[in-house]
């Protein structure tokens, strides 16, 4: 079980980058940190932060959804 809580920004940043396992994914988001603006960058890291301090069944087990704002 995941006891790390992902927030809706995170989330949607790894289902842009998600591939099939958590070492790919945040290798994916990792490759992506030199094109990204100085506003995303933050995000970034602290998402691959959490995806190091969870478990690859944890991560497996986990339902990541896209979440579009309103304005969308």
């Amino acid at each position: 079980m995941n006891n790390v809580p992902f927030t809706i920004e995170e989330e949607n940043l790894i289902c842009i980058y998600h591939k099939h396992d958590r070492r790919r994914t945040i290798a994916a988001i990792s490759d992506a940190l030199p094109d990204m603006d100085a506003d995303m960058r933050p995000l970034a890291e602290q998402t691959i932060h959490k995806l190091h301090n969870i478990t690859d069944a944890a991560f497996e087990e986990t339902q990541f959804t896209m979440t579009l704002s309103d304005a969308e």
